[in-house]
């Protein structure tokens, strides 16, 4: 069972690692639009992004569904470019889009796409017969991850508002923009190179 653990921190050090950097800003950028209050609705749009990209690793895992690094280069910066543009067209909570439930079905198909990215780390750590177990480990290790990285932007979030009083739509539009410019970096990066 020793084994196994490596599977865990796998997923942890997927996560945590600075060189890992584009699923740190979707996480982010995912969570620029929510207040304090909302720590709840944080909670589960994490936890939905989790479950997309656990759909994706075992798919992938079991070769029903192919993998191309190139188109998933693409689609990663993509998905974080979508998401800083939603925050801020539909920060008004008047907006067509701004429901909780479609951004939990945002972050759900998005880490669909997210999942094809985890999947090579993955399957290149798989031995024996046995797929559940790692898989299981493997996600919790993500998820566990991200609830680390959500916990310090929130206390970044709390610093922000409540110690230098500033706006939320200020925060906001800072997160989002600044996910957007790197992600468009690295989208134009990969086309390119």
């Amino acid at each position: 069972m020793n084994n196994y653990s490596a599977f865990f921190t796998n997923g942890w050090e997927h996560i945590v690692d600075i060189n890992a950097y584009d699923h740190l800003l979707f996480v982010m950028t995912l969570c620029a639009a929510f207040k304090l209050t909302q720590w709840k609705q944080v909670l589960v749009i994490i936890t939905a992004f989790t479950i997309g990209h656990s759909v994706t690793l075992i798919l992938s895992s079991l070769d029903i569904i192919p993998t191309n690094p190139t188109i998933i280069e693409l689609l990663i910066p993509f998905t974080i470019m979508i998401t800083a543009i939603a925050n801020i067209v539909n920060y008004d909570k008047r907006a067509k889009f701004s429901d909780a439930k479609f951004k939990y079905l945002i972050a759900l198909i998005f880490g669909l796409i997210h999942g094809l990215a985890f999947a090579s780390n993955f399957k290149f750590m798989l031995f024996g017969d046995d797929i559940i177990t790692p898989l299981f480990l493997f996600n919790v290790g993500i998820e566990v991850g991200q609830l680390f990285i959500v916990f310090l932007f929130m206390i970044a979030l709390w610093l922000y508002t409540k110690v230098i009083k500033g706006e939320h739509l200020k925060w906001n539009i800072f997160i989002s923009g600044a996910g957007f410019g790197i992600a468009a970096t690295i989208f134009l990066n990969v086309l390119n190179g």
